[in-house]
C-alpha cells in the first residue's frame, strides 16, 4: 500500500473512532439534558417578558398572541421594542395587543455609535423591564402556553442565573432540513453539558437568544447587553458574561415550549449563517480546525465506505445513530433526514468558509445594517 492509501486509512480510522466516541457523548447528553416541568407551578415572581422586533410584520403576530394567552406565568409585562422597522411591524403589535394593559411598545431611532441592533434592542428593553425574571423572546418564536411557568421553574429548581430552554426547529425546506438540525445536534455532540453549567471556560458555553430566561439580577451584575454590544451571537456572549461574573447557565430541552422557523429558504439560510457563523469559533485558524474536525469525523469515513472500507461504514453509522438520537430527542425529523448527515456536515463547513470569506470583505449586513 501507498503513503497516501497507509495515511488515508489510518485518517479514516481516526475519523470513526471520532464519530463513535462523539456519538456515544451525545447519548449521554441526552440522558441528562434537563427538562423543564409538564405542569409546571404557577410562578409568583414578577416576569419582564423582552421582544426586539425589526421587520417582522408577518412574524410577531403568532408570537405575540402565544406571549399573551399564557397560564400559570403569573404577573407578566411583556415590552416589545420596535428597532426601526421600515415595514408594519408597530402596527401589528399594536393590532395584537389591542390595549392590553400588559403590553408596552417601545420605539427606536437611529442605533448609536459602537452598538449593533440586537443587543442594543435587548438593552433598551431590559432598561425599561420591571420583573425579577427576564425573558427574551424572538419574534419567529411561538411559546406553548406554559412555556413561561416552565422556563422559569426551571431556572429556578436548577439554581442557575441563566438557562435556555433550546426550542424545536421547524424545518421545511431541503436547506433547512440539512442545516437546521444540526444546532441542537451540535452542543448534544461536543459539549458536556452538566459541566459546562458551572464552567467560566468560554468555550463551554451554549445558549440561544430564541428563548433566553435568565435572573434579573445576575443579568445586570454581568453588565447586561452593554457588555456585549459589539457581539453578533450575543446569546451566546451573554452567558458567558454572566459566568465571567460568578454565575452559571446553559441549555436545557425546551422541545414542548417553543417552536421556531428561522428561515424558510435557502437565501434566507445562507445570509443567516453568513452574517454570524464567522464569529462562532473565535479566530480564522480555529474555525478552520472546526470544519477540519467535523471533515474528518462525518465525511472521510462515508466516503471511504463507498470505496469498500468497513472503518469508513462504522464511522458512518456513528454520525447517523448520533443525529438520529439528536432529532429524535428535541422533535426532529429523524428518517431518512440522519441519513444525510454527511452532506450536512459539508454544507456546514460549506457556509462557515462562506461567512469567513465575507467577513473578510467586510461586507457582512443584516437588515439593513452592517455587521462586519
Amino acid at each position: 500500500m501507498s503513503r497516501a492509501g497507509t495515511a488515508l486509512r489510518v485518517a479514516t480510522w481516526a475519523g470513526s473512532a471520532a464519530a463513535t466516541a462523539l456519538t456515544a457523548h451525545s447519548l449521554l447528553n441526552a440522558r441528562h439534558l434537563r427538562r423543564p416541568a409538564v405542569e409546571p407551578p404557577a410562578t409568583r415572581e414578577v416576569l419582564s417578558v423582552l421582544l426586539p422586533v425589526r421587520d417582522e410584520e408577518e412574524r410577531v403576530g403568532p408570537c405575540l398572541s402565544a406571549l399573551l394567552d399564557q397560564v400559570a406565568a403569573g404577573a407578566y409585562e411583556v415590552i416589545v421594542y420596535d428597532d426601526a422597522s421600515s415595514d408594519r411591524t408597530a402596527d401589528v403589535v399594536a393590532a395584537v395587543a389591542a390595549g392590553d394593559a400588559r403590553v408596552t411598545l417601545l420605539r427606536g431611532g437611529p442605533l448609536p455609535a459602537g452598538w449593533l441592533g440586537k443587543p442594543h434592542a435587548c438593552a433598551r428593553l431590559a432598561a425599561a423591564a420591571h420583573g425579577d425574571v427576564l425573558v427574551f423572546v424572538d419574534a419567529d418564536v411561538v411559546l406553548a402556553p406554559h412555556a413561561l411557568a416552565a422556563g422559569t421553574d426551571l431556572l429556578r429548581a436548577t439554581g442557575l442565573d441563566l438557562v435556555c430552554p433550546y426550542p424545536r426547529q421547524v424545518a421545511h425546506t431541503w436547506s433547512e432540513r440539512l442545516v437546521q438540525p444540526l444546532l441542537q445536534w451540535s452542543w448534544l455532540t461536543t459539549l458536556p453539558l452538566r459541566a459546562a453549567e458551572v464552567s467560566p471556560r468560554p468555550s463551554l458555553a451554549a445558549a440561544n437568544g430564541q428563548f433566553l430566561v435568565v435572573d434579573a439580577l445576575a443579568y445586570r451584575r454581568a453588565g447586561g447587553h452593554a457588555a456585549v454590544r459589539t457581539e453578533v451571537l450575543d446569546d451566546i456572549a451573554l452567558l458567558r458574561a454572566v459566568k465571567a461574573a460568578g454565575g452559571t447557565g446553559g441549555v436545557a430541552d425546551g422541545t414542548d415550549l417553543a417552536t421556531c422557523r428561522m428561515y424558510g429558504s435557502w437565501p434566507q439560510l445562507r445570509e443567516g449563517y453568513a452574517k454570524s457563523l464567522w464569529s462562532a469559533f473565535g479566530s480564522r485558524p480555529a474555525a478552520a480546525g472546526v470544519a477540519a474536525g467535523l471533515l474528518l469525523a462525518y465525511v472521510l469515513p462515508p466516503l471511504a465506505a463507498l470505496g469498500g472500507s468497513r472503518a469508513g461504514a462504522v464511522g458512518y453509522a456513528a454520525g447517523v445513530v448520533g443525529r438520529y438520537a439528536a432529532a429524535e430527542r428535541t422533535g426532529g425529523r429523524s428518517v431518512p433526514d440522519a441519513f444525510a448527515h454527511p452532506a450536512s456536515v459539508a454544507l456546514l463547513v460549506g457556509l462557515l468558509a462562506d461567512s469567513w470569506r465575507r467577513h473578510g470583505r467586510g461586507g457582512l449586513q443584516w437588515k439593513g445594517r452592517r455587521l462586519a
